[in-house]
């Protein structure tokens, strides 16, 4: 499951912020996206799958300055609405002959065809072998 992680990170300059990006991005489990928002630009955003939280905030305690956990969330995932083609009817006669389609977005028939694999090809050599050891 998607978590969206946002944690509050005491980092007054751009060195600290990009070793605070450093750090999340190489948290245990998988880091999707990183940013800092906010307005002071002190919120570090995660989003991740098995993402561990405690952890993350330890090790950015560890490594950069204070860190605190404002928000946990599940992401919910955004399912984009499936568009089903109209289904065409098929048409086995020549695509002339075919009445037009109630739906402009089909495509002319076309007959199935069926194309056989080209036979094998065989060797005959009539001559001997120069091969003395057989």
């Amino acid at each position: 499951m998607k978590r969206k992680i946002v944690i509050k990170v005491c980092a007054p300059c751009d060195g600290c912020r990009a070793k605070a990006l450093e750090v999340a991005a190489r948290a245990d489990g998988r880091v999707i996206s990183l940013a800092i928002t906010g307005d002071d630009r002190d919120k570090l955003e995660v989003v991740g799958v098995g993402v561990d939280v405690t952890r993350l905030v330890i090790c950015l305690r560890k490594k950069v300055c204070y860190a605190e956990i404002l928000l946990v969330e599940e992401v919910k995932e955004e399912k984009e609405e499936e568009k089903k083609e109209p289904e065409c009817k098929p048409c086995y006669w020549p695509p002339y002959w075919c009445p037009p389609p109630e739906d402009p977005t089909c495509k002319p028939c076309y007959p199935p065809y069926s194309y056989a694999p080209p036979p094998p090809a065989v060797v005959v050599c009539d001559e001997p072998s120069a091969c003395s050891i057989m």
